[in-house]
């Protein structure tokens, strides 16, 4: 009887274990400001989501001033969520984006950012391994994330 209740409870154990399994990001393909696709990878280590115009001020402020290629160096991936931009808005900002010296994909319709449960008042910053949040922070100081983009360094 002993035997059978350890049984039992190896076996709940696993069952439990399976049930709270990390479950990787599903892989998504979005365009960027200068109408290249990228479709997200397991080289990718931080995703930095901004679903706001308040948010994208914060990104803005933490990499403008670097050098082109900052993000993508350090194996960063920036996704601006503009469903929620006006139409006429989208006109003007769209082309304006394209001076950036940094990748924005642009996540037209939410499908992407959705995913991930953030909010609109501050940038998710989600740390991955081998295509799986490992974990997330949100950042609402634009100093405090320049900070930590900075110190984030590829292993």
């Amino acid at each position: 009887m002993h035997r059978l209740l350890v049984l039992m409870t190896l076996l709940f154990s696993v069952h439990a274990g399976a049930d709270e399994a990390v479950v990787p990001v599903v892989k998504w393909t979005l365009l960027d400001q200068n109408d290249k696709a990228y479709t997200l990878d397991d080289n990718a280590q931080v995703l930095l989501i901004a679903r706001s115009m308040a948010a994208a001020k914060l990104v803005n402020a933490a990499v403008e001033d670097a050098s082109a290629g900052y993000l993508e160096s350090r194996r960063m991936v920036y996704v601006a969520d503009i469903e929620m931009m006006p139409s006429l808005i989208k006109v003007v900002a769209v082309p304006a984006m394209r001076s950036a010296k940094y990748r924005i994909l642009l996540d037209r319709d939410g499908r992407v950012a959705k995913q991930y449960n953030g909010d609109r008042d501050s940038v998710q910053w989600l740390t991955l391994k081998n295509g799986t949040v490992v974990q997330e922070q949100r950042f609402t100081d634009g100093a405090k994330l320049k900070q930590a983009v900075a110190e984030h360094a590829q292993p």
